[in-house]
């Protein structure tokens, strides 16, 4: 992938973001700062302690703490949530990620507080050796240490969930508001280039593209929540069939009748449906809805999406139906595959 596609500050108002990061900071009695990918700050430090600042300054001390940043932002990625630990002076840290679509393309770090339940077992990502000149360092600095915030562990657990939630939803909405308006610039220029659209009422053009990019849309984002098939498209040993399997691959949303897919082939329904048979070892109007369940498996296993939700995305025009026709295929309903696959130890 190409990070700089999903490059922070392309994707969201980093103005408006770190006014927002100050507010969060106020409330929940953490500093903040926001990093890219590459662990580069892309906002200030929000409220950042005056202990923290001190540490920060010193040219001995700093290198732990620049450590302690990279180290929780590696194991928040592995782990693909936030992680919370101890820094080189026990106080306590979150690495927050932000990954969308399976991408990890930054991180809230946030933190500098200490636990009031003193007995909560947490990782000390980074150790420093004690020696004299530290031990004098901290003293003059302890004043400021006493005075950090405290919280419970499970306040700092509840501002993590909420953190990673509210952060990756915000980019996540940007990067769907961008594609929006790439595709609307798109459709200009489609006009432009199509001058004999001119005979067209404006009006009614305006409305024939807005329908484009909302399918067109709809279909990306699809897309980008089903990895495992998107990437498995179906090369047809008869290259009269490929126009259909391209279809069906990038329609997911689409009711597709055999007739239509026949059309599309410029042939006959009954040759269609033999050679359709031939290739793949199925009937059409068997293939479909069972390629539809595998792809409503990837979405119940990897989102939270309603069910009836899915059941739209994937051209169902009743939930119910697709609800029978999941349990034909899957033996289960799609409410308890999804209660086993995401409660998986």
């Amino acid at each position: 992938m190409n990070h700089s596609l999903f490059s922070l500050d392309k994707i969201i108002d980093l103005e408006k973001w770190h006014k927002l990061q100050d507010s969060l900071a106020l409330v929940t009695k953490m500093a903040i700062i926001t990093v890219d990918y590459k662990g580069t700050p892309v906002t200030e430090h929000s409220y950042c302690q005056p202990f923290c600042q001190g540490v920060r300054k010193d040219s001995v001390l700093s290198p732990y703490c620049q450590t302690c940043d990279a180290r929780g932002g590696l194991e928040a990625v592995r782990l693909n949530k936030p992680y919370i630990y101890m820094c080189h002076f026990n106080i306590i840290d979150i690495a927050i990620p932000i990954i969308i679509d399976n991408q990890y393309i930054g991180a809230i770090m946030a933190g500098q507080i200490k636990l009031r339940d003193t007995d909560t077992p947490l990782e000390q990502i980074v150790t420093r050796p004690a020696s004299p000149e530290t031990d004098d360092k901290f003293k003059a600095l302890e004043e400021d240490y006493l005075s950090l915030p405290t919280l419970s562990y499970e306040e700092v657990s509840t501002i993590a969930d909420m953190l990673f939630h509210l952060c990756n939803y915000i980019v996540e909405e940007a990067i769907h508001k961008n594609s929006t308006i790439d595709m609307y610039k798109k459709a200009l220029s489609m006009d432009r280039a199509n001058p004999s659209l001119d005979s067209i009422s404006t009006s009614d053009r305006n409305y024939r593209n807005i329908q484009a990019i909302q399918t067109e849309l709809s279909s990306t984002l699809l897309d980008n929540k089903i990895k495992k098939f998107t990437s498995n498209e179906i090369r047809s040993t008869n290259p009269l069939l490929q126009p259909a399997f391209d279809y069906i691959y990038h329609h997911k949303n689409d009711s597709i009748s055999l007739s239509d897919m026949a059309k599309r082939c410029h042939i006959s329904p009954s040759y269609f449906s033999r050679i359709f048979i031939k290739e793949t070892g199925e009937n059409f109007s068997v293939f479909i809805p069972r390629l539809k369940m595998e792809w409503a498996k990837q979405l119940l296993e990897t989102t939270d999406q309603p069910i009836h939700q899915i059941s739209d995305e994937l051209g169902f025009c009743d939930a119910g139906y697709f609800i029978k026709t999941f349990k034909k295929f899957a033996t289960l309903t799609p409410a308890v595959y999804r209660n086993r696959h995401q409660n998986k130890p």
